[in-house]
Formats: C-alpha cells, structure tokens, sequence
C-alpha cells in the first residue's frame, strides 16, 4: 500500500476505511498500471443473451426505420382489406385480427423495452463507476507528482542553503 500520510491526505481517511473500489486504484497507481478499459466492451461482455436481445429489439423497436416500415404495414393491411379483397377480406373493417396482433406485439415489446430501459440505467450506473476510478487515478498520480516535485524542490532549497551558508563562512573568513 502507499505511504499512510499520502492516503490520509487523499482520503481523508486511513487506509484501512477505504472501499474496494479506492484500494483497488491505490493499488493500480502502486504497480503504475492502466485502469481505463472500453467501458462499453467490459459492460458487454456481462450481458447475458436475453440481455443483448432486448436491447437489440428495443434499438429496432424505437428506429424511424421501424415505425416507417410498421405504417407501411398498416396502410398496406387496410388497403388490401378493404378496397382489393372487397368481397373475401380475410380482416374486414374495423380490422379485428389486426388489433389482436397489434395488442400481443404490444404485450411482448413493451416489457422488453423495460427491461432495455433497465439496462441503460445499469450501464450508465457501470459508465460512471468507471469514470470515478479513472479520475481517481488521474488524481492519485497528479498528488504523487506534486508531492515528488516538492520532496524535490525542498531537497534543492536545502542544498542551496547550505552552499549559501558555506559560502558565507568562506566569505567571512576572508575578511
């Protein structure tokens, strides 16, 4: 672990009262490795296949390509069932076999839009997460720079002083 004054100073608490998340950024800055990943491939690679098909249909679902094609249909639907097939519709107006299907297409889509609505919340939830361990790291490494240059710096000041002193005691005994 790092130095307990340098955690305290970050924190504000010991090292012992971090979460998991912050020791584990303590101990990526430690070993100087990476934390940032592709957020979206780590998100991805959780999902099960219910999940990605969910949110593959929703995608779908919510495309102008989608609603363009599905008015289509329903143009298509009426005419045929009301000015072509005049006499033997299979759906006469009002079109109760096409309601029918509209309301189970209704049934299915509208719990799998949730549960993709769901997912998006859980990935902005895995997106900022994400984002706080990175800015932590940044953080972490800018402190380590600042306290290094000044542990350096101070060093310096140190060795000038006593240059300064010894070449004032070279100077006096001159005189």
């Amino acid at each position: 672990m790092m130095h307990a004054d340098f955690v305290k100073q970050i924190f504000g608490k010991s090292g012992d009262e971090l979460g998991e998340a912050e020791q584990r950024i303590l101990r990526h800055a430690k070993e100087k490795t990476i934390v940032s990943t592709n957020v979206e491939d780590d998100f991805q690679a959780k999902a099960s296949f219910g999940q990605r098909l969910a949110d593959s249909i929703a995608r779908v679902g919510g495309s102008w390509a989608f609603i363009i094609a599905f008015l289509l249909f329903l143009v298509f639907w009426a005419l045929t069932n009301t000015l072509i097939l005049t006499r033997e519709a299979f759906d006469p107006y009002p079109f109760i076999f096409l309601n029918l299907i509209l309301s189970m297409l209704a049934a299915i889509q509208a719990p799998i839009i949730m549960m993709s609505q769901n997912r998006q919340s859980e990935r902005d939830r895995f997106f900022a997460a994400k984002d706080y361990e990175v800015n932590l790291k940044s953080e972490i490494e800018v402190m380590a720079l600042h306290h290094k240059i000044d542990i350096a710096v101070l060093q310096e000041l140190q060795t000038l002083r006593a240059d300064v002193v010894r070449l004032t005691e070279e100077v006096k005994g001159k005189a």
